[in-house]
């Protein structure tokens, strides 16, 4: 009669302890695995399509064409895609000003003062509303028959601007309908890095005589560097991936004079300009590459930083 060697049975207690030695570090990957798939396949693997995409014509449906670099020398000829390059560093000098405007709006809502909680729902409703209603509230604002804007100017005898209709005039006025929910994004993440300042800093820098601006300056904005790298990188890509408000108050008119390059690629790639799947994939490239650089440089800048202390 054969006998079956049955498998030595490991004991509980020698499980538990396993799982205790290796809890800390393997609970946390449980945590990560969707949100680095989700990030893998809706993020990292569109980049990589992209650039193959930008070396073939193609309209979305029959065959794909391999033209390789045509796409770019066509981009270093055309007109639209310098319009649009112009735009988005106009966009991304004027929107770092929602960098400091957030950082004073914070100092200010963190006062201990009367009536502080509706000053603080005033700053934070841009930020919950949607960029759609933000839009349309800023055409109404600027149109040259009923708008707000034209009202008051005329109060101080100042004629009609038509700034979503004049090219000097347009990109600028979408840019201030872009800074009011910037800003209060802005707002937030200083607020919360205030949350954080240490108070014996503080107040050792007051018993050395610091006040004012000496102490805003070398106490409390060094303190806030993470909640200031943080609104840097958010504002950078915000201003380059510039879309919403640009679709909704002038469809990239007047003449084409207030496309940004998120906006041409659309055009170029669902829009009116016909299905060229790989000229709007060269765009994109374009302008990846581009945040890429922004981005890179902040993390080296922190990273040196961070190895000099």
């Amino acid at each position: 009669m054969t006998t079956t060697a049955v498998p030595p049975i490991t004991p509980e207690p020698q499980r538990r302890s396993w799982y205790k030695r290796n809890e800390i570090s393997v609970t946390p990957w449980l945590f990560l695995i969707p949100a680095i798939l989700f990030f893998l396949v809706y993020v990292i693997f569109p980049i990589f399509q992209s650039f193959n995409l930008s070396a073939y014509q193609w309209d979305g449906l029959g065959e794909k064409e391999y033209v390789g670099l045509s796409n770019y020398k066509e981009l270093w000829d055309d007109p639209a895609f310098y319009t649009s390059l112009k735009n988005n560093l106009i966009w991304l000098v004027l929107y770092l000003l929602a960098i400091p405007a957030g950082l004073f709006i914070a100092l200010f809502l963190n006062q201990t003062v009367a009536g502080i909680r509706i000053y603080k729902s005033l700053f934070f409703f841009p930020f919950v509303i949607s960029q759609v209603v933000v839009g349309l509230v800023f055409t109404w604002f600027y149109d040259p028959t009923f708008g707000l804007l034209n009202s008051v100017l005329g109060v101080v005898g100042l004629g009609p601007v038509n700034v979503l209709g004049d090219p000097t005039y347009v990109t600028y006025g979408i840019i201030a309908a872009g800074l009011w929910p910037q800003t209060a994004y802005c707002m937030i993440l200083y607020l919360t890095g205030l949350n954080a300042v240490d108070p014996e800093q503080v107040e050792a820098a007051r018993l050395d005589g610091a006040k004012g601006w000496k102490m805003l300056w070398y106490v409390i904005v060094p303190q806030l560097k993470p909640a200031t790298f943080i609104a840097f990188v958010v504002t950078i890509v915000g201003a380059l991936r510039s879309f919403d408000l640009i679709s909704i108050m002038t469809n990239g008119g007047p003449f084409g004079e207030s496309r940004v390059l998120s906006f041409y690629m659309f055009e170029v790639a669902l829009s009116e300009y016909g299905f060229r799947m790989g000229y709007g994939a060269a765009i994109a490239v374009v302008l990846f590459l581009i945040m890429l650089c922004f981005i890179a440089y902040f993390l080296y800048s922190m990273y040196k930083e961070q190895k000099g202390h």
